[in-house]
């Protein structure tokens, strides 16, 4: 039976795939791969597992060959933007992709296209300007820089005006859209896989909503400069009266409440007919002398290891930011 349609199947329906050992139907891991490279999405991962199923694997079961030259395609801009030496045609509608290496002291490229020709500069990646020194892009037209925004509005289902921002990735300056309803600002390129800030548009790690940046996971703008110097100056001064409150509080509950809830959970569990009423006492018993016994330890550990790293974020961290 197939895990993702469950319908029976004859075992050579099942094709074997090369990064992991999991098994679905070839009409489902068609489908699969079919949206996902429509979605232009070129890490396809395993239906069922993180696993990144190989190119020869999509090679095999993408029937169509639009979709095989798409996903080639794919994987050809994703290794060409993870290098520094290429470099993209400005001409419209063209996206050739020049490899220039050591062109730093003569930085006068041509598009290779077949009919495009174009030539333009190594340096600003801008049209070809031998008179002059390389100059911004202009942020009169589309997406020139990554903090250009066209803004679209749409009528939403209750009536409601919400508005989609189209940016461009600060890696590979790839399009994406995002609707600007306060969601996740968490973003990931589908193109070149680059992990940026959707607010600032800086390449970002997991940690960037934690530090004192203005940047927020949910909300539709950064925080403004006073806002954030008020909040950083609040932590800093309200820092030992708050880990005070949060030790004070979690050190009883831990202590205490971690016997109860151990109590509770081995009666939850039922015991065999032919313990006694002593022998379930005596369980219940040594499970919550047990955890009387392990709570304090493990308040202690909690205690001694987040205190300490609340301070040194608050007092390090934060600090360093409000003298920036």
């Amino acid at each position: 039976e197939c895990p993702l349609c469950l319908l029976p199947q004859p075992p050579e329906a099942f094709p074997t795939l090369a990064s992991c050992a999991h098994r679905s139907c070839q009409a489902c891991l068609e489908q699969y791969l079919r949206i996902a490279v429509s979605e232009s999405r070129v890490q396809v991962a395993c239906p069922h597992c993180p696993a990144a199923l190989q190119p020869a694997d999509v090679h095999r079961l993408l029937a169509e060959p639009a979709l095989r030259d798409k996903y080639e395609e794919f994987l050809l801009r994703r290794l060409l933007v993870a290098d520094p030496g290429t470099r993209w045609c400005p001409a419209p509608d063209c996206s050739y992709a020049v490899i220039a290496y050591g062109c730093a002291e003569c930085p006068r490229l041509t598009c290779g296209r077949e009919g495009c020709g174009t030539e333009f500069c190594y340096h600003c990646r801008q049209p070809w300007h031998p008179d002059g020194p390389c100059a911004p892009a202009p942020l009169t037209s589309s997406l020139a820089s990554p903090s250009a925004q066209l803004v679209h509005p749409e009528e939403s289902a209750n009536g409601e005006t919400l508005a989609e921002d189209i940016k461009v990735c600060p890696r590979c300056s790839a399009f994406i859209m995002k609707i600007n309803d306060g969601s996740c600002n968490r973003m990931n390129c589908t193109v070149c896989g680059c992990l940026f800030c959707w607010l600032c548009l800086q390449e970002i790690s997991d940690v960037h909503f934690l530090s004192p940046s203005g940047c927020t996971f949910w909300g539709k703008r950064p925080w403004s400069r006073t806002r954030k110097i008020l909040w950083q100056l609040g932590m800093v001064l309200g820092a030992p009266m708050v880990i005070s409150i949060v030790a004070g509080i979690a050190v009883p509950v831990i202590t205490i409440g971690l016997p109860i809830y151990m109590g509770r959970k081995v009666l939850a569990l039922g015991f065999p007919c032919s313990l006694s009423g002593c022998q379930q006492c005596f369980s219940v018993t040594s499970s919550v002398l047990l955890s009387l016994f392990v709570s304090p330890i493990i308040t202690a550990v909690t205690v001694g290891i987040g205190v300490p790293l609340m301070l040194t974020y608050v007092y390090g961290v934060v600090v360093l930011s409000l003298c920036r």
